[in-house]
Parts: C-alpha cells; structure tokens; sequence
C-alpha cells in the first residue's frame, strides 16, 4: 500500500526529501484514479530506494493540491529536489510511467 500525504506534512515528505517523490493526486470517487491505483502500488515496489511514491486525496486535503493548480485527476507530479520536474495527467499503462520517471530520476 502506497503511502498516503497530507497537506502539513507534504513539506517533509515532499519537498525535502533527499529520493524524487512521486505524488498521485485522486480521490475516492474517481474511476481512473481507481484503475491508476493497482499500477502506483507496483511502481512503488518496482522503484523502491530510487524513488518514493505517495499518494494524496485531493477531497481530504485540497490546500496543496489548489497551490499546485492540480485540475484534474489522476494527476502525477514528480518532484526531485523540493521542484516539480514532471507532470502527467491520466491513466497510463505501467510500462510508459515507469519508462516517464526513469528519465527524470
């Protein structure tokens, strides 16, 4: 199970994270968020220890999500160094997300 984020401690978790993180904005309603997750889940296994992936419910905490313009779900960001480097929007097949991230980490 991937790990949840949460708007106060997205700073530490996040930002100041010495791995890339990879953030997946959903929500419970959301049907693509839904298929996306089972893949998130492997990815999280696949790219343990080159980078941290975590998930956050844009319903429960919508201040980061606001802050980030996030507009739709599931939204990806990854963030290498505190910054955004990468955002893809949508349900994508596993192979293409991994083969995304690798080339940003």
């Amino acid at each position: 199970m991937t790990q949840e984020v949460k708007d106060e401690d997205f700073e530490v978790t996040v930002l100041q994270s010495k791995t890339p993180v990879l953030v997946d904005f959903w929500a419970e309603w959301c049907g693509p968020c839904k298929m996306l997750s089972p893949i998130i889940d492997e990815l999280s296994k696949d790219l343990s220890g080159k980078v941290k992936i975590v998930k956050m419910n844009v319903d429960d905490e919508p201040k980061k999500p606001s802050e980030l313009g996030i507009r739709g779900i599931p939204t990806m960001v990854l963030f290498k160094n505190g910054m955004p480097i990468g955002t893809k929007v949508g349900v994508l097949p596993k192979a293409s997300l991994k083969e995304w991230i690798e080339s940003l980490i």
